[in-house]
């Protein structure tokens, strides 16, 4: 016959509610047993059996939980014998069955709870008595894993402890100065004071505080907590004590004054009012935890986790523990705080939560491991310390698991159920406050991340050289996401990536970090845009070539990570982030790399993109300036030019200088209409055309009349162009005879040697608008000292507001260059153009300045 060495049992009446109170029993029982693998098998069985007795019999159900050696017997027991058995072949009465045996009819209405009996108990069976049926089952107890337990609550016995006389609860209410402002009847009984001696007086003159083994705790702190449960002594009148064990809640009355009600019992009847898995000694492990909360900045979460472990380790006077928060996702654990494991315990070192599939192994319940030399792998984060006891609880809120608190020693059975409970009331009553301050956390995290990603993008976005950007997403990087960093750009050969941009914390150490760099392979450049990878060639290489010794190098290679630089659907580069030894990358730095990745993998290939098309355009613009100036015997010849428009060289307003035949130069200055590209390729058609037409014999009419219709060709393209075209001849005498057609553009001024300037050309028709023009050169002399001055509309044009410089203003400032050579003439005109308004110039800007110089000049 089985031993048994625990039994439970109780009565349920037939009503509907019975079956609930029914399963909540057998869990609480199996619960209290430490037998939690068996508690659904059980509880389906026992529903179903009750429902049966209580529901279909109309009787009353008898539950009886015996605890054997191998298995676990549950009997249930009702009073309608007459209803028998389903269908049985060959089943005796008081049988035990087999549970591969089955009965006849599995789909009829009755007998379902014995088909699960069948189907999910070891044996079972049926016994008849007189005016009574027993249906019972066993269940074969979970294989122990020798170590390792959970740790769950104990329900108390049957019956409550003996006591000598009736059980008096004293309830004592104390204000927030340690006054008293009720006493019960029963306080009377159990302590002998009466309330009028007691009332108004302080709970200090009565309650023995600190209580033995000590909270650590003054009694003021202890009163205004949320929850207090333990014993002290009660101080009698003839001064004998009284030892009781106390529960004591804060609460507010009607008109929001707080005050701690306390409810006291002796202490041989602390059943009455300990919590279920509570003892006598929680509070010196809860309250300091507790306390700590509030103690703490709100935003200080770093500080609050390691408050809390280097106290959960004096308390139970351990060697070591740790405190582990969920990740946002729910899926690991995260290393946030630990004392006494400096080696093994790195912050932010990730695990994944266990489920629970294999016993013991779940990290939602608490569990004692006796000795972890037994199952190593139980606790790999302990792996190496030579910690060989373990408690780890779980922190919940609201049912979700939210992290997972653990002391630990080196010597093995060190800690109990008991201790087990300890820190799980400890762990319950700091859950919620951790939790908040996880989220505030998180939530400063995220706004802190976007304004971060918010400055990189407008900085990024505020130039297009490649050099700057590279430069500025390093120092986004450093030190914000890692210790240093580097940039590694795709190379044009065998797509190999180039080292281009270097950055440490430490300036000191780039230069050594660098050269490490330099002698190490350089990553992979992927062909398609992937994850964040690890590389370990940094840390290789530092190995083998034994420089980790060099002071300027210990310790700062440690963990490294590549980023993709992908933009538009390739990778165009690699942002290599790095911590020194002993650091790991957090799972949200990692993320937040990513996204400045992207953003700078995009502001480098605008810069790139921006700088091939501004090497283009400068190339062409360039190809349609003249190469140089030619030398012209007797006349000097100044130039100056201004481009409309970022990056442009060359714009709608153009000029040349180009020999005709022997003693004979053309010259020419005009303005296409608008400016940039479009008009730049109208400028090129233009001067080229001038130079080919004008070297054909043509004169001057004759070559604008050809232009005109060339431009005329180019059909939408095509843009008006205004042009001042001519021919100049020097003249032995000194004086240069010119040769002028001015085609709608501003016309030329001539300064006199008295400081007289006029008009030298009359205005004809543009080009490029009408089919047929009507245009005649017009001649001039230019005497030695005579100064002839053609500039494009961007000089005559050049507004203050309302105000314009116009023709009248340049005559004015050529007035006073009386004297000058060309090339202060020229100069005087470009700062007079600038001066003349404090914004930079709109539109296009030529100035063209032909001077004859004196015969005193000339031999100079």
């Amino acid at each position: 016959m089985a031993v048994v060495t625990a039994r439970a049992a109780a009565t349920f009446e037939p009503v509907g509610r019975s079956a609930a109170a029914a399963r909540g029993f057998v869990r609480e029982a199996l619960l209290g047993w430490g037998l939690p693998e068996i508690v659904d098998d059980a509880v389906v069985l026992v529903s179903e059996l009750v429902t049966n007795a209580v529901v279909h019999a109309g009787t009353s159900a008898e539950v009886c939980c015996l605890r054997e050696e191998d298995t676990l017997r549950i009997e249930v027991t009702d009073r309608h014998p007459e209803r028998g058995l389903p269908a049985f072949a060959n089943v005796p009465v008081s049988a035990a069955v087999p549970a591969s045996d089955h009965y006849a009819d599995p789909d009829g209405e009755g007998g379902r709870g014995l088909l699960m009996c069948s189907a999910l108990s070891e044996t079972w069976g049926v016994e008849y008595a007189a005016g009574r049926k027993t249906v019972w089952f066993r269940l074969a107890l979970p294989e122990h894993f020798r170590g390792t337990r959970y740790a769950l609550p104990s329900i108390p016995g049957t019956e409550l402890p003996d006591s000598d006389g009736p059980v008096r609860v004293a309830v004592v209410r104390i204000d927030d100065d340690a006054v008293v402002r009720a006493w019960n009847a029963d306080a009377e009984a159990l302590f002998l004071h009466t309330a009028d001696q007691v009332i108004g007086r302080p709970w200090s003159d009565y309650a023995c505080w600190p209580p033995s083994g000590g909270t650590g705790l003054r009694l003021a702190d202890t009163l205004r907590m949320a929850r207090w449960e333990g014993g002290f002594d009660i101080r009698r009148p003839d001064g004998t004590l009284l030892d009781v064990y106390a529960l004591q809640v804060r609460l507010r009355d009607s008109h929001g004054t707080p005050s701690a009600l306390c409810l006291l019992v002796r202490e041989e009847d602390r059943a009455v009012l300990r919590s279920p898995g509570g003892a006598a000694d929680t509070p010196p492990a809860v309250e300091p935890l507790d306390l700590l909360v509030g103690a703490v900045a709100p935003d200080d979460l770093g500080g609050l986790l390691q408050r809390i472990v280097d106290r959960a380790r004096d308390l139970l006077d351990a060697d070591a523990a740790y405190l582990l928060l969920t990740t946002e996702d729910e899926t690991e654990f995260e290393v946030r705080a630990a004392t006494g494991l400096a080696a093994a315990a790195r912050r932010f070192v990730r695990m994944p939560i266990e489920s629970g599939a294999t016993r013991f192994d779940s990290d939602r319940l608490p569990a004692v491991h006796e000795d972890l030399s037994v199952r190593p792998g139980a606790a790999p984060l302990l792996t190496g310390t030579g910690m060989r006891s373990l408690i780890t609880v779980p922190l919940k809120v609201e049912g979700r698991l939210t992290g997972s608190l653990g002391v630990a020693a080196t010597t093995p059975g060190r800690y109990d159920n008991e201790d087990a409970l300890r820190l799980q009331f400890a762990a319950d009553r700091i859950a919620l406050a951790l939790e908040s301050a996880r989220l505030g956390e998180l939530e400063r995290r995220r706004r802190g991340s976007l304004s971060f990603l918010v400055e990189a993008s407008e900085l990024l976005a505020g130039t297009l050289e490649h050099e700057q950007t590279l430069a500025l997403m390093a120092q986004m990087a450093v030190p914000t996401l890692a210790t240093w960093c580097a940039v590694y750009t795709a190379g044009e050969q065998n797509g190999a990536a180039d080292l281009a941009y270097v950055l440490h914390e430490n300036e000191d150490r780039i230069d050594p970090l660098r050269a490490l760099l330099d002698k190490t392979p350089a990553p992979a450049a992927e062909s398609s845009p992937g994850s964040t990878r690890y590389w370990t060639a940094p840390t290789e290489t530092a190995r083998t070539l034994g420089v980790t010794a060099d002071p300027e190098l210990h310790g700062m290679i440690g963990e490294t990570v590549v980023l993709p630089l992908a933009a538009r659907n390739r990778v165009i580069g690699l942002l290599v982030l790095g911590v020194p030894a002993g650091t790991r990358f957090r799972q949200e730095i990692l993320e937040l790399g990513e996204d400045l990745s992207r953003r700078a993998a995009l502001a480098m290939d605008n810069a790139r993109l921006y700088s091939e098309r501004t090497a283009t355009s400068q190339a062409f613009q360039r190809a349609l300036l003249p190469p140089e100036l030619p030398k012209i015997p007797g006349v000097e010849v100044e130039v100056f030019y201004q481009a409309a428009g970022e990056g442009n060289e060359v714009g709608g307003d153009f000029y040349d200088i180009f020999p005709i035949r022997e003693g004979t130069y053309g010259f020419a200055i005009g303005d296409v209409c608008g400016t940039g590209p479009e008009a730049a390729s109208v400028t090129g058609l233009a001067r080229n055309s001038l130079r080919l037409l004008a070297r054909e014999g043509l004169s001057a009419p004759q070559v604008l009349d050809r232009l005109n219709a060339a431009i005329l060709d180019e059909g939408p393209r095509s843009r008006f162009l205004t042009l001042l075209y001519g021919e100049l001849t020097p003249r032995p005498d000194g004086s240069t005879l010119l040769s002028l057609v001015c085609a709608g553009h501003p016309l030329p001024l001539r300064l006199r040697t008295d400081g007289q300037v006029d008009a030298a050309a009359t205005p004809q028709p543009l080009l490029g608008v009408m089919d047929e023009l009507d245009l005649t050169a017009e001649e001039l002399i230019l005497e030695p000292g005579e100064v002839l001055l053609c500039v494009t509309d961007g000089v005559t044009e050049r507004r203050e507001g309302s105000r314009m410089l116009g023709d009248d203003g340049l005559a004015e400032v050529l007035t006073g260059c009386t004297g000058l050579t060309a090339g202060a003439v020229a100069a005087r005109v470009q700062r007079a153009v600038e001066r003349f308004a404090p914004e930079p110039p709109s539109d296009d800007m030529a100035i063209l300045t032909l001077r004859v110089p004196l015969p005193a000049q000339r031999q100079a």
